[in-house]
């Protein structure tokens, strides 16, 4: 069975993994901090957390903002749910705009088009590690006074237009990772908070952890050195050791993750070019994209099958696939909360209706992808 995405284990991986096992610490402990700060020294961010998950990294940043109940925020439709579920979570109403038919990020004048006096908060999602033009959306809230989140669980590695690195926050208040098992590296669950703001960084800081501190120059009284405060309800959302330490040695490998990841999206584009019936991922000029995911867009109608059909006939293969997104005002929930929107979004629909994401990962060796690439060809005849 070839999975569309898989984490990679290596023995050193699972070294420092048995090295926390034998230490004084399991759950939040040094490796934590060195995590922390490994990505801020890969970034160039000035701050990061280190949290469960990367939901609950949107949660914490988008919390930690303290915009009023009641405002809106813009983001995309092609996205996991808990992008916009992190405006939910807050009393901000999620706003959805349209994407660039392209890149399949956050269409610049699509948001313009959806701001209000209601919006305060705009989350980009750079979708499979292709980056949203965010010098576009930055000058954007700028201009209407809007805070930024970039949503970049699929884009550790990858880097702007300008060569530098994602997460380096030049362009928002907060940037997330994510580190689930098929993400570019994982710590089997997890993800990270980057921000240059230091009220910010404080704020998820207290809220990471119950909204308890022990910190003496923050406490209302000092009776003794047991002593600690809930001054704010937070959340459960730390990170253990072992999850670190899994991060950290994952990192080491993201420029290997990054070129392999590369060299196979070249050899897919290079095979599938000339299928009239199928559109291959575009990379847009001057970016240099870590890809998390390879999609492409098939005309199903043209070879005379559904997309269940073609999923179930690469499944026969040995072959996984898997479809990103469904728009995610389609979830019934949000249908009920926020009202019907299909139409709102005709882009993001039409590259729903065609979209198929195919194996991508690190260990995907030369010849299983010729064996999907001869599958795939194999779909029109």
């Amino acid at each position: 069975m070839i999975p569309y995405g898989k984490q990679d284990i290596s023995a050193e991986d699972i070294a420092a993994v048995n090295a926390v096992l034998t230490s004084d610490y399991l759950t939040q402990g040094p490796k934590v901090a060195e995590f922390e700060q490994a990505l801020c020294d890969y970034s160039g961010a000035r701050y990061c957390l280190v949290v469960a998950s990367g939901t609950a990294a949107l949660h914490l940043a988008v919390a930690a903002l303290e915009l009023p109940a009641g405002s809106e925020g813009i983001t995309t439709p092609n996205t996991f749910a808990a992008t916009a579920n992190s405006m939910a979570y807050c009393g901000i109403k999620p706003v959805f705009a349209d994407i660039d038919p392209l890149s399949h990020n956050l269409c610049p004048a699509a948001v313009a088009s959806a701001i209000t006096p209601a919006t305060a908060l705009l989350t980009p999602v750079h979708f499979a590690g292709q980056t949203a033009d965010m010098p576009a959306l930055h000058r954007l809230a700028q201009q209407h006074g809007l805070k930024v989140i970039e949503d970049a669980a699929h884009a550790i590695g990858s880097c702007y237009a300008d060569g530098s690195p994602v997460g380096n926050c030049r362009y928002s208040d907060a940037t997330i990772f994510s580190f689930h098992p098929v993400k570019t590296l994982t710590c089997g669950e997890g993800g990270a908070v980057m921000t240059n703001d230091p009220i910010l960084y404080q704020r998820m800081l207290l809220l990471r952890s119950h909204g308890i501190t022990k910190d003496p120059s923050q406490l209302s009284q000092q009776p003794g050195p047991w002593y600690h405060e809930m001054q704010t309800l937070g959340w459960h959302y730390r990170m253990t050791d072992m999850q670190a330490a899994l991060g950290l040695s994952q990192l080491q490998r993201l420029t290997l993750f990054k070129a392999r990841r590369r060299a196979l999206v070249a050899r897919y584009n290079e095979a599938l070019a000339e299928l009239p019936w199928l559109k291959t991922p575009q990379e847009m000029e001057g970016f240099s994209s870590c890809f998390h995911l390879y999609v492409v867009e098939i005309d199903y109608a043209a070879i005379g099958k559904s997309r269940s059909q073609v999923m179930d006939s690469l499944m026969a293969d040995g072959i996984g696939t898997q479809v990103h997104y469904i728009p995610v005002y389609h979830h019934p929930w949000y249908r009920e909360q926020y009202g019907d929107k299909t139409g709102s979004c005709p882009v993001a629909e039409r590259y729903y209706q065609h979209c198929l994401s195919l194996p991508l990962y690190f260990t995907l060796s030369d010849e299983e992808l010729r064996h999907v690439n001869q599958a795939i060809q194999r779909l029109a005849r």
